[in-house]
């Protein structure tokens, strides 16, 4: 096998998501344009999606990712908006826009109409949160996008699996569908609990930073084939697991998580460049394959579901945005109230991605009758110029939305207010803890040593508002031990108050985990220095 497309590929795509982050156009979309352009450039070697490589190989990690960053308070706090779009707005688009499908399309069937439904049902999880952190869009607002995108994946695959096997002639009854979602779902969410908590106990009881990020790398792909085996969500699996070590990071040794930080951080840059790259590629293969369909037949078929599947998310949006509101007082006092113009974003911000292309080229040629399967290049083509349309359409205004709805973002002199005051509050509990612990004989230190550790602690307290030797006779340890283990000490007095401050809503998640980055920066500056002496 010929790895050098493939080292082109990622090396070729690396390049040009460098090169856009020195533009004001989001990544994704200059990667998608570029390989537009690429796919009929001579020399061009073709690369065609598989779903058998981009479901169990690409999509994990890729979900494991935006799933770890996510806020899993947040995330509980928004459950019912997240639920109405991953769950029911996903079935909602499967079959709007398979009906319409139907109906404007000759001979095409119903089930191989939902199965285009399911296809392009699902935003992306990638292009979600890779938007949203370009643009700066509301904390709400991202938190219900990144939720929806992490768990619709899961629907529409499931709903894809149930239109399928209709249209492939198995006799899937409605029964046996809403059985195999519910298998999908339950056991996909059973899975994840199951693996979570000995996966989070691996990661905490390895000692070796190398052994526990190569766990890290290994843990989206277990979780994912786990559930597939029992013919359960993969996807949904990945994401508890994700949500719930997340969650609990703080507990993992400070150089795994520098080390971790750094290795994901390269993972989901390789693997986003070459998934968008990817997409745009497509475009000759797609074209190629059409076969009896005419480009401008096919190219307004193209027009009207890429209208159907923008109408499609407003016309659920807006309703499931304020229905809940009149109907339940609960929900009134729970929820923060909003305008038009936070469900307005979210309805435009409906960016579809890979895991559409991938499932709609894992559609089989013929049916068990051995009938080829109906319009499947159309399929195909639906799927590219719908994928492209919300990328580019979509991707390229949504900017522009923001910037002209005027929306609230984080006021930074509060952020930086609050961050301020969690720091001084950490900072007066490690400091009373380093009185106790100098007041024990076992920890005696030089003065100098002493005041050493006052004058980081002290540092590090006022950093934010600037903004707005011999051995221990007793423990036998050396002075450079002792100073290393108070300042341990000290540091991790003020990780536990950041974590009582997250889990007590005070701060958020974002905020903790810079926070608790900057704890881990001068751990590991204390373990250099003392090294270094």
């Amino acid at each position: 096998m010929d790895a050098l497309p493939l080292v082109a590929l990622v090396a070729v795509s690396a390049a040009v998501a460098g090169a856009a982050r020195r533009t004001p156009v989001p990544a994704p979309l200059v990667l998608v344009a570029a390989g537009l352009v690429a796919g009929y450039l001579p020399g061009v070697p073709t690369y065609h999606l598989d779903a058998h490589v981009v479901l169990p190989l690409l999509l994990p990690p890729l979900l494991y990712t935006a799933a770890v960053d996510s806020s899993y308070l947040d995330l509980r706090a928004n459950v019912r908006p997240v639920a109405l779009l991953s769950v029911g707005y996903t079935l909602f688009a499967t079959v709007a826009v398979g009906w319409l499908a139907y109906r404007i399309i000759p001979d095409l069937p119903l089930t191989a109409a939902l199965v285009l439904g399911a296809v392009v049902a699902p935003p992306d999880a990638v292009t979600a949160a890779a938007i949203a952190r370009r643009v700066g869009l509301p904390s709400r607002v991202t938190t219900i996008l990144q939720g929806e995108s992490l768990v619709n994946d899961a629907t529409a695959i499931t709903a894809f699996k149930v239109a399928l096997a209709a249209a492939v002639g198995e006799g899937m009854s409605w029964g046996a569908g809403i059985g195999e979602f519910l298998l999908a779902a339950v056991g996909g969410v059973g899975v994840g609990l199951l693996l979570m908590v000995p996966l989070h106990w691996l990661r905490t009881h390895l000692r070796e930073a190398l052994l526990q990020n190569t766990l890290s790398l290994l843990i989206p792909f277990v979780a994912y084939a786990a559930a597939e085996r029992v013919h359960a969500s993969g996807v949904l699996a990945v994401v508890v697991v994700a949500l719930y070590l997340g969650h609990r990071s703080w507990q993992v040794d400070f150089a795994t998580r520098l080390q971790e930080a750094a290795v994901w951080k390269m993972v989901a840059f390789v693997l986003e460049s070459a998934v968008f790259a990817l997409i745009g590629l497509q475009l000759p293969f797609v074209l190629k394959g059409l076969g009896s369909f005419g480009v401008w037949e096919a190219t307004g078929y193209a027009a009207i579901v890429f209208l159907a599947v923008v109408v499609v998310r407003f016309v659920w949006v807006y309703p499931a945005t304020y229905l809940p509101r009149w109907l339940s007082r609960r929900v009134r006092e729970r929820e923060p109230g909003t305008d038009w113009t936070a469900p307005l974003i979210v309805g435009w911000a409906g960016m579809r991605g890979v895991v559409s292309l991938a499932v709609a080229f894992s559609v089989p040629l013929v049916t068990h009758d051995g009938e080829p399967f109906p319009a499947r290049s159309l399929v195909l083509f639906l799927t590219f110029t719908t994928v492209i349309g919300t990328l580019v359409i979509q991707g390229l205004t949504l900017p522009v939305l923001v910037r002209v709805l005027k929306l609230p973002g984080p006021d930074p002199q509060t952020v930086t207010l609050i961050e301020a005051q969690a720091q001084s509050e950490a900072s007066e509990v490690a400091e009373a803890r380093l009185d106790r612990l100098l007041a024990d004989p076992r920890n005696s230190l030089p003065p100098p040593l002493a005041d050493r550790l006052r004058s980081v602690l002290e540092r590090r307290r006022n950093a934010v508002w600037e903004r707005l030797g011999a051995a221990d006779p007793v423990t036998g340890e050396s002075a450079d031990d002792t100073y290393r283990r108070l300042s341990r000490e000290m540091i991790e007095a003020e990780r536990e108050v950041f974590v009582r401050l997250r889990d007590e809503r005070r701060i958020d998640d974002e905020m903790m985990r810079t926070l608790l980055r900057r704890l881990d920066l001068e751990e590991a500056a204390a373990y250099r220095e003392t090294d270094d002496s």
